[in-house]
């Protein structure tokens, strides 16, 4: 196992949603205490229109800190979908850039109970993800994929479009080796969550070292899964020291090492300065 060190590790947490702190006026404070556990820099990842000028604002006033993204969130693709999709090149095309398209994907965990209904969210997902995929493939930028229930239909669907899959990360990869393996066939990439550290996590575990130390990246996901010894709390961007360090034992690396190595990993994907 690899032995810890008292030196700061400089860590990004990849993939963030910071609407919830800065809404309830403790954004500051959370970054601060990101800092004071090594964590430099995040990625907040948009869900809806309703904060991705909230995230543009926050780069523009903390660029050194905050990069971000835009997309809908398969469980936000409503009515409106196509409206919202119209919106996103407009980031684009604006001086503070969204460094990807996302979070955008499938998940079939949240449908509806009544077939009928759940048949037309589905549908709503696929039609929202496929214009989103159509953006990316014309911007060629990073896309965040979020996936549940429907691994096989967003990699299918991933591979119809003309997405390079290079640029695709599958967030929060809670699926296991022989999935990580279709992703690494084609080049694409598994982020991990404080879910790694659950203890009956044993395929998660399996399906990061399958992929390796030169391709992981490490998130929050926060407010949602917080890493033990943090379960069962709202989870926040300091917390990505606890994954850090389980990490940095099952790959049998110092703190410094995987600090390092993951933070490059999520430069070089999203392009940050």
């Amino acid at each position: 196992m690899g032995k810890k060190i008292d030196m700061q590790p400089q860590l990004i947490d990849s993939h963030t949603h910071l609407e919830t702190f800065h809404r309830a006026g403790t954004l500051g404070e959370v970054l601060d205490r990101a800092g004071e556990a090594g964590v430099t820099r995040v990625v907040t990842v948009g869900t809806d229109r309703g904060d991705w000028a909230t995230y543009r604002e926050l780069a523009e006033a903390d660029p050194k800190r905050i990069a971000y993204t835009v997309g809908i969130h398969p469980c936000h693709a409503g009515d409106d979908w196509l409206e919202q999709v119209k919106l996103l090149p407009g980031y684009f095309a604006g001086r503070i850039k969204p460094v990807a398209v996302g979070e955008i994907g499938l998940d079939r965990f949240h449908l509806s109970r009544e077939p009928l209904q759940a048949e037309l969210e589905i549908g709503r997902q696929k039609e929202a993800f496929r214009a989103q995929l159509g953006l990316a493939a014309g911007l060629d930028t990073p896309v965040v994929v979020h996936s549940r229930g429907a691994f096989q239909e967003c990699v299918s669907m991933i591979d119809a479009s003309e997405v390079r899959w290079e640029r695709v990360v599958f967030h929060c990869f809670t699926e296991g080796p022989e999935e990580m393996r279709v992703l690494m066939e084609r080049g694409g990439w598994g982020s991990f969550t404080g879910v790694l550290t659950y203890r009956k996590a044993e395929d998660v575990r399996a399906a990061a070292l399958l992929q390796g130390l030169e391709r992981l990246m490490i998130e929050t996901d926060a407010p949602y899964l917080a890493p033990v010894p943090k379960r069962g709390k709202p989870n926040e961007a300091a917390y990505l020291r606890h994954t850090a360090e389980f990490a940095a034992e099952i790959f049998g690396v110092s703190l410094e090492e995987l600090a390092k190595r993951t933070s490059e990993n999520t430069r070089r994907f999203y392009g940050l300065g």
